[in-house]
């Protein structure tokens, strides 16, 4: 049992490191699409962050004034808003791809 177990384990690890077939076009765009909102959603992540802290100090300030501590606001950079999802094909992915892509949507 165990020398077939064995064999059958040491087939599957050969068929899975087979080598892959390149990607085509259509899925390196569609790839560097998924890639660039992933970006966009970390950047989306951040702003509700940073919204989220604000709306935290505000409050922690507020309190603090109406126990009559003085507390001074550290300053810090403006909440960036990422606006909406917006997929921009660099110039090196060819059009041809870019426009397959967005005609099956």
């Amino acid at each position: 049992m165990k020398t077939i177990l064995t064999t059958l384990v040491v087939c599957l690890a050969g068929a899975a490191a087979a080598k892959l077939p390149a990607p085509s076009d259509e899925a390196k765009a569609k790839a560097a699409e998924a890639a660039a909102k992933t970006a966009w959603t970390a950047k989306v992540a951040d702003y509700q962050a940073c919204k989220a802290m604000d709306k935290v100090a505000a409050a922690y300030l507020a309190e603090a004034k109406k126990a009559g501590k003085e507390v001074k606001p550290t300053a810090t950079p403006p909440c960036a808003d990422p606006g909406p999802f917006v997929y921009a094909p660099s110039a090196s992915a060819p059009a041809s791809a870019a426009s397959a892509v967005a005609a099956k949507k």
